[in-house]
């Protein structure tokens, strides 16, 4: 008799643990159906000659692709310390921050937290430009994307 309700409590646990698995998945399913948008900062000159920051989504193709043409891609180690000064991006390039943390600042003060996976569309080539600060402990780890901008 204990031997069968051992069986029946273990048939039990697997039915349960299967009834819980397909509802986490068909959950997992819901959520792949409505994905989220990948956003990203873009960082540029505005008609003032200030740099200016917003929040914008990437336009992806109806297979959920975006494509650019770039010119390389450079992997680099910044360490945490004092800001920067005014500067403007050398071309237009995305940074992505891979780790580590840092703060962009543009004009009127506002100022844009940088943490793990965020994405910049960096566009101000011209004007004053704008400050970064790589906040510590941690190194910031990014990965920078130089845009071919040239037309065929």
């Amino acid at each position: 008799m204990a031997s069968f309700a051992r069986t029946l409590a273990g048939v039990a646990l697997v039915g349960t643990f299967l009834v819980l698995w397909t509802a986490r998945s068909d959950g997992d399913v819901a959520v792949a159906q409505t994905r989220q948008p990948i956003m990203m900062t873009r960082i540029y000159t505005g008609a003032d000659g200030l740099s200016h920051a917003e929040e914008v989504e990437m336009t992806l193709t109806g297979n959920g692709i975006a494509e650019m043409k770039a010119t390389s891609v450079q992997f680099s180690r910044r360490r945490p310390g004092p800001r920067s000064d005014w500067h403007v991006g050398p071309r237009r390039q995305f940074v992505i921050t891979l780790s580590g943390r840092a703060e962009l600042e543009v004009a009127g003060g506002q100022k844009v937290a940088i943490a793990p996976g965020h994405i910049n569309l960096i566009e101000d080539t011209t004007g004053k430009g704008h400050i970064t600060h790589n906040i510590g402990p941690d190194d910031r780890i990014v990965v920078t994307i130089p845009l071919d901008d040239r037309r065929d």
